[in-house]
């Protein structure tokens, strides 16, 4: 989402193209790559309306205050965010007494989350792994997918009301 910048986003499409990715590079700091880490991590998403909303109001602000046009860039300072800040800054909200309890939340449970949410919605593993950037829906699986849980659909097409049920045969 750091890469996010303005000529990546469509928001009459409702779509956001992802298309780079923050990296340091030595004697020059941060800097938007122009490519994503693995190439299935290229993907056009459609974006939810608040995420449309929240992209909107990030880019009405001037054009020029964020390198390379990011719509999200660092809050103290006109230069693109850096990753490991907004690890630091979650890390501190845990840390605070009113989160007590809630310190097992990473980014990667944010992710976790969005897969478990479509997985819970009846969505296909290609579909959740597009979403994600997973070049192999297996790993989407074996990650980010829930095991064992419980529901009825095995037995209703296993019940003796199923299609090629056979009387003659055990």
């Amino acid at each position: 989402m750091l890469a996010c910048n303005a000529d990546s986003v469509d928001l009459d499409a409702g779509t956001w193209e992802v298309n780079a990715t923050i990296v340091r590079v030595k004697g020059e700091g941060l800097i938007r790559q122009p490519r994503t880490k693995t190439e299935a991590g290229w993907r056009v998403l459609a974006l939810p309306p608040h995420a449309g909303e929240m992209l909107r109001r990030g880019l009405d602000k001037p054009k020029h205050r964020y390198p390379e046009n990011v719509v999200f860039g660092s809050p103290s300072a006109p230069s693109i965010r850096d990753p490991s800040n907004c690890a630091n800054d979650l890390r501190e909200i845990r840390e605070r007494d009113d989160f007590d309890g809630y310190e097992w939340i990473t980014f990667h449970t944010f992710r976790k989350t969005v897969a478990t949410r479509m997985d819970e919605a009846g969505l296909t593993a290609r579909e959740i792994a597009d979403q994600l950037g997973h070049a192999k829906p297996s790993m989407t699986q074996d990650v980010y997918m829930g095991r064992k849980v419980v529901t009825a659909r095995a037995a209703e097409v296993l019940g003796p009301s199923s299609q090629g049920v056979s009387k003659t045969h055990p």
